[in-house]
């Protein structure tokens, strides 16, 4: 009596698990097709959502040679950066790191060692040298993000962004 119990509850367990099996098996290959409708407007969403994300990137570069501009009239004037200046490199910074995370790219520093092979890589004597550097490449770099395509990534707009980064902290900090 035992003995057959035990075997009715083997076969139940066998039984199941081929169910499991099968069921599990069928679900892979069965995935709901969408209606072509459906698939047509979500790929003019998700060309869309390109285009403005591209665009907005475009907008970056370009209010970051602006600011780098206003920066650079503002220092040559003052021989100083005020508090509204202060202000003007913290969200000159933040369009740097927002354009440098859609371009992929990564700090230039974050593997911990100085690279050397990039030319934009300069030691700063004082602040209004770096002010100038900072006007010329936010200038370049707008003029790069304008040369690409919303399915490109360039490593020159990466290295200007990187470069970006460094001449801003220098001139927050005052070190290279």
């Amino acid at each position: 009596m035992i003995y057959s119990f035990y075997r009715f509850i083997f076969i139940l367990f066998l039984f199941m698990a081929s169910i499991v099996s099968v069921k599990a098996q069928s679900d892979k290959g069965e995935k709901e097709e969408l209606p072509k409708g459906i698939k047509e407007t979500l790929v003019k969403h998700r060309i869309d959502r390109e285009k403005k994300d591209y665009e907005e990137l475009l907008q970056r570069g370009e209010e970051s040679a602006k600011l780098s501009e206003e920066l650079d009239k503002s220092f040559v004037q003052n021989k100083i950066l005020s508090s509204e200046d202060q202000k003007k490199l913290e969200r000159l910074e933040k369009l740097l790191k927002k354009i440098r995370e859609e371009l992929g790219g990564k700090d230039s520093n974050s593997s911990g060692k100085d690279d050397d092979s990039n030319p934009d890589d300069v030691k700063f004597s004082s602040v209004s040298d770096a002010v100038d550097r900072l006007k010329n490449v936010s200038r370049k770099l707008s003029e790069e993000l304008k040369k690409t395509t919303r399915y490109t990534i360039s490593t020159v707009a990466v290295q200007s962004s990187n470069t970006l980064f460094k001449i801003v902290r220098f001139i927050r900090i005052g070190k290279n």
